[in-house]
């Protein structure tokens, strides 16, 4: 395997030559829906209830429209640059090596955890009737619980070493199940019991704006839209990625949202009015820690019960397989393109990254440490992936600066760019802001870490001249500016110390967003070779047959 030098463009071409073109138009919606419709419409509907009551709702919906306009930014830039584990590449070819690397790590963060995340849904759910995975006291795991986690791990990786064609099949075969069973959950609970009084009878939004807006960040609402993402992974597989991705994209989020806003409807609809009695925050019934089960079982709806347990399992299942694969697409990545180890760029006869799958694995075990419940994993999860796709808005805005639509067209082309790329990076820090602060001090802390480590390594290696320090600056007052906001945001919703209200902290994050995709923007390559490169040529397609949807 012949090794990549640093700031490589590409991998050598015999490399290339082994990544095979299998996923048309419908693997790619599907590998997206795959990994939007997971275990976040299992428990997002009551825990966003239960921070927000039945403003929940708008929730979603304006979860659904930030998550939006970040795939609308992302669709312009995957047909014009697609490639296996795109999302690194957007920051290399804009603003060089040492922004790349950054970001890669900040991808990573917010990939590697998914897997876990959906592991452990699975196995909390399974211990339902399967006693023994969770301990009763604490709702932690077990022995033969994390025994069962890697175990389940392990067959993620297995499945997709196995090559793309295996997993686009794995996945599309399960997508089928995936829609069925929350579609006809809502159709049951809407038909079976709808208290429309559920809707104002503590007010429609008992928690004010503050409520409903931060929940979109805590709750699950935001994580749970972030498989859309899948279709980029996946764009150097695409037999036709220009067409395809945008439609892929943009069509996952449209679906999925009316799917979310339509299950937090029937969820709050399907309540015993008794149930709120106490309060939203209090919301609680038999059967609550698997919520759509629960109120099935007590609605007399046994048969849409089990369907809804083998749900659990199913649907986690699907979206961990899919994060498992794109994962070390990621790690792939940053290996093809000179940001890590030539050796992480590794494939197997089938394709697959090999070694990337390893690392996605190992790292993804230590994670259950950490983070010991879902919605606190999700939450990082959500912050961390947000910042990493809000750097899209930049990247874009940066090489229609330097690589213009009249020398440089596009294949797709997001009209009203300068508008919209804006307002998507202003959607993702206001994200991360209400993620809080607990989440962002360990995710801002965990990147000053690896960044002191990795400047360190570059520096005893004798390639710390060839990181674009010139371009990758202003990561640091956007970075520093974010964590300082959260850090002095308010105490009850953000979990700072107290000293802005939670109108102010938007207020400066906006003001902030703006400054940042400006000096940014300025700040970019002002000869994008490889970028010109890459938008001339890309990558070549080879020949493989699509997987039947």
């Amino acid at each position: 395997m012949a090794s990549v030098p640093l700031g490589a463009a590409t991998p050598p071409k015999t490399q290339r030559s082994r990544i095979h073109k299998e996923a048309g138009i419908w693997s790619l919606l599907f590998a997206s829906l795959t990994a939007i419709i997971g275990s976040g419409w299992l428990f997002a509907p009551m825990t966003a209830a239960q921070q927000a009551g039945p403003s929940s709702i708008l929730s979603w919906a304006i979860g659904g429209v930030a998550i939006l306009l970040l795939a609308f930014v992302n669709a312009e830039l995957t047909s014009a640059f697609p490639g296996m584990g795109a999302v690194i590449t957007f920051p290399k070819l804009s603003h060089g090596n040492l922004t790349a690397a950054i970001m890669s790590w900040v991808v990573f963060l917010g990939y590697v955890t998914v897997a876990p995340a959906e592991v452990l849904a699975v196995v909390t759910y399974a211990n339902n009737y399967l006693p023994g995975f969770v301990d009763a006291k604490t709702s932690l795991l077990t022995t033969e619980g994390m025994a069962a986690s890697v175990v389940l791990l392990g067959v993620f990786v297995l499945i997709n070493a196995m090559g793309v064609r295996m997993l686009l099949r794995v996945g599309n075969t399960m997508m089928i199940w995936k829609l069925i069973v929350p579609i006809l959950a809502i159709i049951m609970l809407l038909v079976s019991s709808f208290h429309s009084g559920n809707f104002t009878s503590q007010g429609f939004a008992p928690m004010g704006v503050q409520g409903t807006i931060s929940t979109i960040a805590t709750s699950g609402i935001v994580f749970s839209y972030l498989g859309f993402r899948q279709a980029i992974e996946l764009s150097g597989e695409a037999k036709n990625p220009q067409r395809d991705v945008p439609i892929a994209i943009v069509g996952s989020v449209l679906i999925a949202g009316i799917i979310f806003v339509l299950l937090e409807v029937a969820f709050i609809g399907a309540l015993n009015p008794t149930d709120i009695a106490k309060g939203w925050a209090k919301v609680t019934f038999t059967g609550a820690s698997g919520p759509f089960a629960g109120l099935a079982t007590i609605l007399g709806l046994s048969w849409l019960a089990a369907l809804l347990y083998i749900d659990a399992v199913v649907s986690p299942a699907g979206t961990g397989l899919v994060y498992g694969g794109t994962t070390a697409r990621v790690v792939y990545a940053t290996g093809k393109d000179g940001l890590s180890l030539p050796w992480f760029a590794k494939l197997n006869a089938k394709g697959a990254p090999s070694v990337g799958l390893w690392v996605t694995f190992i790292v993804g075990l230590l994670f259950f440490l950490p983070f010991p419940s879902w919605q606190k994993i999700v939450t990082f999860i959500s912050s961390a992936s947000v910042l990493a796709y809000g750097v899209g808005p930049v990247c874009l805005l940066t090489l229609r600066r330097t690589l213009p639509l009249g020398t440089h067209p596009r294949p797709f082309t997001l009209k009203g760019a300068w508008l919209w790329a804006p307002l998507a990076f202003i959607a993702a820090n206001l994200i991360i802001f209400w993620s809080g602060a607990g989440t962002d001090n360990f995710l801002f802390g965990a990147l000053a870490v690896i960044f002191v480590l990795y400047v360190i390594a570059q520096a005893v290696a004798g390639r710390a001249g060839q990181l674009h320090w010139k371009s990758a600056w202003w990561l640091f007052p956007y970075f520093l500016g974010m964590w300082a906001i959260t850090y002095i945001g308010p105490t009850t919703t953000i979990g700072g110390n107290g000293t802005l209200t939670f109108n102010e902290g938007m207020g400066l994050v906006v003001i902030l967003s703006f400054i940042i995709i400006g000096l940014a923007v300025t700040s970019g390559l002002p000869e994008p070779e490889e970028a010109r490169a890459a938008l001339l040529v890309g990558e070549p397609e080879l020949t493989g047959s699509d997987v039947p949807g």
